[in-house]
């Protein structure tokens, strides 16, 4: 089975633009494909790789030009400095879930199986979806499902969720997707579920809160004139990384000197997002909502 197909393979290794001797990260190691594909251009250059998840460790390349870490990328700056690897020659950040956390069952990512309510991507972590939906109060819900799911009837669902546990605890997927489906419109029920699953699994991460801090973390550990590109999956990813990349803030607002250059750290490379062809899309579905940004370090 293949761990998991690399998105704009071809499209975000361009983009780096790689030096043969230079220090690069992939931020999101998952099944390495992105990782060989720095690997094959590099000569005495290195890879310093990061994943939560503990599998992901399992899939490593053996390669003495690579190191693993098993950490969440927040914490990017720490294991640089560890290594003794920055600055770094460019950043490559492939986010959201690999195909092989999706297609785990008792990993409760995926809507098309049941399974328990997890959803971690760092199982050493306590908090999981089943706390979330079990505990959190219905307006902690309804604000959760509103924020990150960005669903316009996100009181309703709260408000069935939190009835629906009074009986007994919501334990799995299919449980809560029995509740769910109550909420959505006829016809886009998958679309829904999605939507809920994905506001689910970004609170138990605490994805958008470590985006934020990979990417201030990200731009001081870049060389001046390196890169950093960003495959990001849902608009809520989009939007922080292009108001980032845009104006060296998170609600984009840009700022000026006198003589009217912006005043970023950054120059984006990419003025619209780059997005996977038809052909990969119609090769592998997962890639369809994937939106490519790029930035170089002034």
């Amino acid at each position: 089975m293949i761990y998991h197909k690399s998105v704009l393979l071809r499209e975000s290794i361009a983009a780096l633009a790689i030096r043969p001797g230079g220090i690069y990260v992939d931020a999101t190691y998952g099944g390495g494909g992105h990782a060989k594909a720095i690997l094959d251009q590099l000569t005495e250059g290195r890879i310093i790789a990061f994943d939560q998840d503990e599998e992901a460790i399992t899939n490593r390349i053996e390669d003495p030009r690579l190191v693993m870490v098993n950490s969440n990328f927040r914490f990017l700056r720490n294991f640089l400095k560890l290594h003794h690897a920055s600055p770094v020659d460019g950043i490559l950040a492939d986010l959201g879930i690999s195909s092989h956390q999706i297609d785990q069952a008792d990993r409760g990512f995926s809507t098309r199986f049941d399974g328990i309510l997890d959803m971690r991507m760092d199982q050493k972590k306590k908090l999981t979806a089943r706390d979330i939906v079990n505990n959190y109060s219905e307006e902690n819900l309804s604000n959760l499902f509103f924020s990150y799911g960005e669903l316009r009837n996100a009181r309703k669902l709260a408000g069935r969720i939190t009835e629906a546990r009074k009986q007994r605890a919501i334990e799995t997927t299919a449980e809560l997707k029995m509740i769910v489906n109550t909420c959505a419109e006829r016809g886009k029920e998958f679309k829904y579920q999605a939507q809920v699953f994905q506001a689910l699994r970004i609170e138990v991460n605490q994805e958008m809160d470590a985006l934020r801090e990979f990417l201030k973390q990200a731009t001081n550990a870049l060389k001046p004139g390196a890169r950093m590109v960003v495959i990001s999956y849902h608009s809520l990813e989009d939007k922080l990384v292009k108001n980032y990349f845009r104006s060296g803030n998170f609600v984009g607002s840009v700022e000026k000197d006198f003589y009217g250059n912006v005043l970023s750290p950054l120059k984006v490379i990419t003025r619209k997002a780059i997005i996977p062809a038809a052909e990969e899309i119609e090769a592998n579905s997962r890639a369809r909502s994937a939106k490519m940004r790029v930035a170089e370090k002034l």
